[in-house]
């Protein structure tokens, strides 16, 4: 088998399979894919892709062991997501150097993706064996009494887009094996070696074959998850263009949906913060992961005018810091973005916000140059001056770049902060209780995080309103997505 040795010395599989109800399979009828390293822009690897044969397949598969799968005793369940978290985290190395070559991860970053999924297969393996229903109680005037099981619902469709698809994985596929459901996943063909070794794992621990069906296929095959009508739910991670056709689609069978689907998250900034802090979150809330390309990043500043300038000052010298370069060297910061079209897209919204007069670039704003000219490298961008109305203020950037504006009191903040279609996170900075507690109830958002809260983990709900989306992922409310609830009534019988 052909492998890649990355610079911790890490192997990661250069071969990429479609993983068909357990059969892996090196060529599918839709064709393939070639995979460019993010970094250089070479061709690495090229990727199978699924067509509507092997969706059909992966459900006739699934359908084939559902019941099986579903009524596993919940302990044995159990202990087949503790041991899948425990060989993600033996082949962490691994799983890290996948995410470099997938889109460009800094190791820090990618560090924290596999923490994340460890944590997420451990927290859901503990729900399969404590989910429950209710007695509703004895009604004797009728002679009734009722009671709710929890069940799975079935077979879940599972489509997730390429910035972080072991984060996906984990909010998505994790919670869904779990509550006994099996799954037809979807990644993003961008990202060839997460999947791959995410589905190596799972295989190795055991879950068993059809349960899990995981393969990059053509925009047919995410039709086909879609409208198949054995599948029963469909989960996904994307932006809201390709939500609407989704929906569109699920609408005609009644399908229920998960839609994750990203923000343009405001960060309340207070004279009484902590000032160091809320400018570490400020900056490395934004750059840290993926080069800015997260959904839930803190990419627009709003700052009390009392600490502005001070706040301006520290973000700028801060950002100044930052390296940018190859994520395969280790002091690395801010990454490339995913490709050329992700790179030349970035940059034709910042000449526009200039040829509109719509913002003051401060730093950045364009290609790098040097040694990383011509690749897919944008410069640390600090924005300030922005147009409240125009793209700049209201389309998610998904890149390197974070707008700092100016309040002068609570509503004032409320106002900048709510005016976006977007309700995914809110941030605050902000030692005054009360103003928190206050501020948290107004602001348009599925998640308030407030002095450094973590906005994704795997024991809390996370999910947005507006064009956001809808449907949790994450704590008791994520597995619940993938279950319902049956009533039974029972009538005594007469004496």
């Amino acid at each position: 088998m052909a492998t890649v040795e990355a610079a911790s010395s890490a192997v990661v599989q250069t071969q990429i399979h479609l993983h068909v109800g357990g059969e892996r399979r090196e060529t599918g009828t839709g064709g393939s894919h070639e995979h460019l390293n993010p970094h250089s822009q070479k061709v690495q690897t090229v990727v199978p892709l699924a067509g509507v044969a092997e969706v059909n397949e992966a459900v006739e598969r699934a359908q084939a062991v559902q019941e099986s799968w579903r009524r596993l005793a919940p302990d044995k369940r159990r202990d087949l997501l503790l041991r899948l978290g425990e060989l993600i985290e033996q082949n962490r190395d691994a799983f890290v150097e996948a995410a470099r070559l997938d889109n460009g991860l800094t190791a820090a970053a990618g560090h924290h993706t596999v923490d994340f999924v460890v944590q997420s297969c451990r927290y859901n393996a503990g729900w399969c064996d404590k989910l429950s229903g209710e007695l509703i109680g004895t009604m004797d005037t009728r002679g009734e009494f009722a009671y709710t099981a929890p069940e799975p619902i079935g077979i879940v469709g599972i489509i997730i887009t390429w910035n972080g698809p072991l984060i996906s994985m984990g909010m998505k596929v994790i919670p869904a094996l779990a509550a006994g459901n099996c799954v037809i996943c979807k990644p993003a063909e961008l990202n060839p070696y997460v999947p791959e070794l995410f589905a190596r794992v799972c295989k190795e621990a055991g879950i068993p074959d059809g349960v899990l069906s995981s393969f990059h296929g053509t925009a047919e095959a995410g039709e086909a998850i879609i409208r198949h009508k054995k599948i029963r739910k469909i989960s996904f991670t994307g932006g809201p263009a390709t939500a609407r056709k989704i929906l569109a689609m699920c609408a005609e069978q009644i399908k229920p949906a998960v839609m994750e689907l990203g923000g343009k998250s405001a960060n309340l900034v207070f004279p009484d913060c902590d000032m160091d802090a809320a400018v570490a979150l400020s900056v490395f809330g934004v750059f840290f992961f993926g080069a800015g390309q997260g959904c839930a990043l803190p990419t627009r500043a709003i700052v009390h005018a009392d600490i502005y300038d001070e706040f301006l000052e520290k973000v700028r010298a801060l950002m100044s810091t930052l390296k940018v370069g190859d994520p395969a060297e280790p002091d690395t910061i801010v990454g490339p973005v995913m490709n050329k079209a992700a790179a030349d897209r970035i940059e034709a919204m910042f000449d526009r916000a200039r040829a509109d007069n719509a913002a003051t670039f401060l730093l950045g704003g364009k290609r790098c140059g040097g040694d990383l000219a011509g690749l897919n490298y944008i410069e640390p961008t600090l924005i300030v001056d922005a147009d409240p109305n125009h793209e700049i203020s209201q389309v998610e950037i998904f890149g390197p770049a974070l707008i700092v504006s100016k309040f002068h009191n609570e509503d004032e903040a409320v106002a900048i902060a709510n005016n976006s279609e977007y309700g995914l996170a809110a941030y605050i900075q902000s030692s005054n209780v009360e103003r928190v507690l206050r501020l948290s109830e107004r602001l348009f958002s599925g998640g308030v995080y407030v002095n450094g809260g973590s906005q994704v983990n795997t024991y809390t709900p996370f999910g947005g309103i507006g064009i956001s989306g809808f449907g949790k992922e994450g704590g008791r409310a994520g597995i619940e997505e993938f279950i319902h609830y049956k009533t039974v009534t029972i009538k005594r019988l007469k004496d």
